[in-house]
């Protein structure tokens, strides 16, 4: 999708909405487990090394944002990956990452 210039004011907002939803480095390594397939928020927890409060609020924040979906069996409710386009754009910026560190490496490297 062609970005309109200049952006709308309006989708200036959602814009930032999304990078906002991105914000929490605990959010993000909940969106990593969840590449490999539904979880609860228990074995989030374990895994993540942290409480099973932090994680469903950071939860409820993903769900709230359209980022993951959320299905009840029986009394455990599992989350999943909702919405591909954010894990599209953490691969974009981890490869932004990955070649400025190459740029700063070669830098150093000629110094």
């Amino acid at each position: 999708m062609a970005l309109p210039t200049p952006l709308p004011p309006e989708l200036v907002e959602l814009i930032t909405a999304r990078f906002k939803l991105l914000s929490e480095p605990m959010r993000i390594r909940i969106l990593d487990q969840l590449r490999e397939g539904e979880q609860s928020v228990g074995g989030l927890a374990e895994v993540l090394d942290t409480s099973q409060q932090n994680v469903s609020k950071h939860l409820q924040a993903l769900y709230g944002g359209g980022a993951v979906s959320r299905r009840k069996e029986g009394n455990t409710v599992y989350y999943g990956i909702a919405d591909e386009s954010l894990m599209a754009m953490c691969e974009a910026v981890c490869d932004g990452v990955e070649q400025r560190i190459t740029e700063l490496s070669q830098i150093v490297t000629r110094v």
